[in-house]
């Protein structure tokens, strides 16, 4: 700890008032700017979601600081919902917030549990408890995210079975908040709805952050890193293409962001081998093996029927 002593005075409360210490280098010593950093170059965009990231970040380092001088009293509330359409980051946020979390103190081990509403409910009596318990244990240390959390509540179903896996979720998110940070996901609109069903939920979750959807640029920028990843680019032919069928796509139905990007860039993939196939004689360069071109955009249903690849099937 670094810390700058103008009194002798630091008694069993704490330390005194005229000990100060340093922010900048307690910062420094926690290593989170790795994290965000990392964040940064993992995800395009998504101005308001890291600044919001970096606020809870900044909050939690000072109020570490302030239990030295016994200035709080019991760990803050971390839990938080992520809200956004699919293949907005929400996923990835949540795996370096749970590093955040490891490294500022807040959770032991710093590992993220990603379940669904079928890992937490089960069919059948005496099924919910042990399956979301069992979820429960292994989160615990770290944080554990809940996508599409909306579908636990089925009020529609009388034997649904549901609400007890919410019920035992609210009683571990108060009572073992210094050792689990839940993450709720979803749809904004449905999460809203969800809430205000259970105000019990709403009121042990702290932060809220909105994952806006992406503009074609940022697409475009997220599409050529996902290529570069892979050892691929694009031709000058090929990139004015996908530039042209990005906004083309988001017109359409189960338009999932950066997931329907990776799944067009799968399919152009696809084409290229082949049309490379169909290359004679099969002699092929480097350039070949790496280069997509416009004919592996351009053929598309997307551009011939105005309508998506048949074998998209965006995931949440």
């Amino acid at each position: 700890m670094s810390v700058r002593d103008g009194s002798e005075n630091s008694g069993a409360a704490g330390l005194g008032d005229d000990v100060a210490v340093d922010l900048e280098a307690e910062f420094q010593d926690s290593h989170v700017q790795e994290v965000l950093d990392k964040l940064d170059r993992e995800l395009i965009g998504l101005l308001p979601v890291k600044t919001r990231i970096r606020e809870i970040a900044a909050l939690l380092l000072v109020d570490r600081l302030r239990k030295r001088f016994a200035l709080t009293a019991g760990t803050p509330t971390l839990h938080m919902s992520f809200t956004g359409n699919p293949g907005t980051g929400k996923t990835t946020v949540a795996l370096r917030m749970a590093e955040i979390l490891h490294r500022l103190g807040y959770v032991r081990e710093g590992h993220l549990i990603a379940v669904t509403r079928d890992d937490l409910v089960g069919q059948y009596i005496g099924h919910t408890a042990p399956k979301t318990r069992e979820v429960i244990k292994k989160a615990m240390g770290g944080v554990l995210f809940i996508d599409e959390a909306y579908y636990l509540y089925k009020p529609e179903n009388e034997r649904d079975y549901g609400q007890e896996s919410i019920e035992i979720l609210l009683q571990v998110m108060e009572n073992n908040r210094d050792d689990l940070v839940v993450i709720l996901a979803g749809y904004r609109d449905k999460m809203e709805r969800f809430f205000l069903s259970n105000p019990g939920m709403r009121s042990r979750v702290a932060h809220h952050v909105d994952f806006p959807d992406y503009s074609p640029a940022e697409l475009m920028a997220i599409g050529k890193l996902m290529l570069a990843e892979q050892s691929y680019r694009f031709s000058p032919e090929a990139e004015k293409a996908f530039a042209e069928y990005i906004p083309l796509r988001m017109k359409l139905g189960q338009f999932a962001n950066a997931r329907s990007i990776r799944n067009a860039l799968d399919r152009a993939r696809l084409r290229q081998a082949n049309r490379l196939f169909a290359i004679k004689p099969k002699r092929l360069t480097k350039r070949d093996l790496m280069t997509l071109e416009a004919t592996d955009i351009t053929v598309s249903r997307v551009f011939q029927e105005g309508l998506a690849d048949a074998d998209e099937i965006p995931r949440r």
